[in-house]
C-alpha cells in the first residue's frame, strides 16, 4: 500500500465550484512579468520579512523576564534551586557574606541577613536560541571566572578573635540572693537551640574560661537560687577547633544574641521585672532594639503578656529556644543577664558599667506601654480640680481589712479615690497606674507597679507588723526614690495586724519577729508573710495629709 503522506494532491485548492482561468489566459499574464523585477521582488520581500523577525525577537528579549538581565535573574533565582549549567560552579557570582553586625538597613522591616548558609553557587545560564547581539555586557562577564573580592576573602578575620569573659561574682555585701554567673561572647559564635549548645569557634584557644572538655555550662536565669536552678534550662558553651567542626549556619544575624531563661518565679509581677525585664534592661537595653532575643524555658502566655517590652528592647521577633530547629550565627552574644539588686540600679564596672538607673527603666517602659502622663497634678492650678488616688487590693495574704474606710477618709480629704487589684492585663493596669497621683498599697508585688507612675508622684506602702524594715526599703522605698519618686511608709504596729488573733503576746512573732527572718523564706513566709492588716485611722490620717503635702512640693 502506498503512503499519501507527500503525495501532490489531485487538483489545485479549492472547491469544485471555484472559477479557474483558462490555460491561455495564465500563460499570458505569466509572460508579461519580467524574470529580473520578480528577482527583485522575492529578495526585497525576504528582507522585510527578516527585519520584522529581528524586530519581535529584541521586544520580546526586553519585556520578557526570561530574559531578564543577571542582576534580576539572581534575585529571582536565590531562593530557587540551581539552575542546570555546564559552567562551572566557581564561575556563577553570588553575593558575599555580610557578618558585621549592621542590623536592619533602610528600615527595612525584616531580618536583612535571613538567607541561606552558603551553598551551590546558582549559576545565570543564557537562554538558549538568544541572539549572541542581546546578550549584556553583565551577562556575560557574570559568565567569567572571577577572584573573590576583598570582603569574601577576609570574612572570617573581619569577624574577629574568639572571646569569652564569665561574671560569675555574685556576692554582694548586704544583699542576701548571689547573683548567677553570665558570660559574654565574641567571635564566630553558632547558636543550636536544638543541642541547647552555643558553639564558639576559637582555633588558637584564645578563649578561656572552659572546662577539661572545652565546656562552659549556664543556667541563664537571672536569680542564684538553688531552689529554682535545677528547674532552669542548662546552656553549653563549646569551644571547637575550627569552623568545619561546627554545624553549619541556617541563618545568620547582624546584631547580637541574648540567651535567657523565663523560669523561675516568673508571673508574679513583681519577679517578672526583677528576674527578667530589669536584667535585660541592663543587658541589652543600650543596643536600641537592635539585638536577638533568644528565651528558653518558653511560655508562650509570658511572651504576649510583656509583648510590649520585649518589642521595645529588641526590633526582631524571639526565638523560642527550646524548639528553634535552626542554626543561627552570631558575632556577639551573651548566656544569662546580668542583674544587680532587684528593683535597685547601681554603678557597677561589671554589670552596670554604663550607670543605668531606675529613672531610666521608669522611662523605658512608660514608652512601652505608651504611657504620656510624665508629671502628677499640680494643686490649685485647676479651680475644683482633686488628686488621684489609686488603692492596689490585694484578695490573698496581706490585705487591707478596712480599705473602704480607707478609701472614705481619703475622698474627706479631697482624693478621687479608685481601688483596684493588678491583674494579667498589663498595658490597662499600667494605664491607670500612671493615671494616679498617689500609689497607696500594702507591701507587697503590686507596689511594683509604681514604675508606671509619672516622675515625682507619691508612694505611700502600708508595711506590715515583723521586723520588715529591710524588705520595705530595698524592695520598694529606695527604687521608688531612685525614680524620683515622693516616698511614704506606714508601720503596721502588733494592735493592727491580724497575728495578733492568731499568736499570743508571747510568741516570738511579736517579742523578737527579728528572729523569724534568720530561719529563712519558708518560716518568713508561713508567718509575718501570712498577715493582714486593719490600719487605725486615727494613726494612719497625717499620712494621708503627708501625701497631699508632697504633692505640693
Amino acid at each position: 500500500m502506498s503512503s499519501t503522506a507527500y503525495s501532490r494532491p489531485s487538483k489545485l485548492p479549492g472547491g469544485a465550484g471555484e472559477r479557474r482561468l483558462p490555460p491561455r489566459l495564465m500563460r499570458g499574464l505569466t509572460g508579461k512579468i519580467e524574470p529580473k523585477k520578480l528577482g527583485l521582488g522575492l529578495l526585497a520581500g525576504g528582507c522585510l520579512a527578516l527585519l520584522t523577525y529581528v524586530s519581535l525577537a529584541k521586544l520580546f528579549a526586553i519585556y520578557s523576564p526570561v530574559f531578564a538581565s543577571t542582576a534580576n535573574a539572581s534575585g529571582l533565582l536565590q531562593n530557587s534551586p540551581p539552575a542546570s549549567s555546564s559552567a562551572p560552579q566557581k564561575e556563577a557570582i553570588t553575593p558575599p557574606e555580610d557578618t558585621t553586625f549592621v542590623g536592619r538597613k533602610n528600615d527595612d522591616p525584616v531580618d536583612p541577613v535571613d538567607f541561606p548558609e552558603e551553598g551551590p553557587a546558582v549559576a545565570v545560564s543564557e537562554e538558549p536560541g538568544l541572539p549572541e547581539a542581546l546578550v549584556s555586557r553583565k551577562e556575560k562577564e557574570a559568565a567569567l571566572p572571577s577572584e573573590p573580592n576583598p570582603s569574601e576573602k577576609d570574612q572570617d578575620k573581619s569577624i574577629g578573635d574568639a572571646k569569652m569573659a564569665c561574671d560569675e561574682n555574685g556576692i554582694d555585701e548586704g544583699f542576701p540572693y548571689a547573683r548567677p554567673a553570665v558570660c559574654e561572647l565574641a567571635g564566630d559564635i553558632r547558636v543550636s537551640p536544638k543541642q541547647k549548645t552555643m558553639y564558639l569557634v576559637n582555633p588558637s584557644g584564645a578563649a578561656g574560661g572552659f572546662d577539661e572538655k572545652g565546656e562552659k555550662k549556664v543556667r541563664p536565669y537571672a536569680r542564684n537560687d538553688d531552689f529554682l536552678l535545677p528547674a532552669v534550662v542548662e546552656v553549653t558553651v563549646k569551644s571547637l577547633p575550627s569552623a568545619e567542626a561546627a554545624p553549619q549556619c541556617t541563618k545568620r544575624h547582624r546584631v547580637p544574641a541574648v540567651v535567657f531563661s523565663v523560669a523561675g518565679y516568673t508571673d508574679n509581677f513583681f519577679h517578672d521585672n526583677t528576674d527578667v525585664m530589669i536584667p535585660l534592661f541592663l543587658t541589652a537595653g543600650h543596643l536600641k532594639g537592635e539585638v536577638q532575643l533568644l528565651i528558653t524555658n518558653y511560655k508562650p502566655w509570658w511572651v504576649q503578656k510583656y509583648t510590649p517590652l520585649l518589642s521595645k528592647l529588641s526590633n526582631y521577633p524571639v526565638i523560642n529556644f527550646d524548639e528553634d530547629a535552626g542554626v543561627h550565627c552570631f558575632t556577639q552574644g551573651f548566656v544569662g543577664m546580668y542583674r544587680d539588686r532587684d528593683l535597685i540600679l547601681s554603678p557597677h564596672p561589671t554589670r552596670n558599667p554604663r550607670n543605668v538607673t531606675m529613672l531610666d527603666y521608669n522611662r523605658f517602659v512608660r514608652a512601652a506601654y505608651g504611657l504620656r502622663r510624665e508629671q502628677p497634678a499640680v494643686l490649685g492650678e485647676e479651680p475644683g480640680m482633686r488628686p488621684q488616688m489609686l488603692i492596689i487590693s490585694r484578695s490573698g495574704t496581706r490585705k487591707l481589712l478596712n480599705l473602704d474606710e480607707v478609701a472614705a477618709a481619703a475622698t474627706a480629704l479631697g482624693f478621687n479615690v479608685t481601688v483596684a487589684e493588678a491583674g494579667a492585663d498589663v498595658p490597662a493596669f499600667a494605664a491607670l497606674v500612671n493615671s494616679a497621683d498617689v500609689l497607696l498599697a500594702v507591701h507587697g508585688a503590686g507596689l511594683t507597679n509604681q514604675i508606671f507612675l509619672p516622675t515625682n508622684a507619691v508612694v505611700l506602702q502600708i508595711v506590715p507588723w515583723g521586723n520588715m524594715n529591710w524588705q520595705a526599703t530595698n524592695f520598694f522605698g529606695q527604687p521608688a526614690r531612685d525614680m524620683q519618686l515622693r516616698y511614704l511608709e506606714y508601720f503596721v504596729d502588733e494592735n493592727e495586724t491580724s497575728l495578733k488573733d492568731k499568736y499570743p503576746k508571747d510568741h516570738v512573732v511579736f517579742k523578737d519577729p527579728k528572729a523569724l527572718h534568720t530561719q529563712g523564706w519558708q518560716v518568713l513566709a508561713e508567718t509575718i508573710m501570712k498577715q493582714d492588716v486593719q490600719v487605725n485611722l486615727t494613726r494612719f490620717q497625717p499620712f494621708l495629709l503627708q501625701a497631699i503635702d508632697k504633692l505640693q512640693e
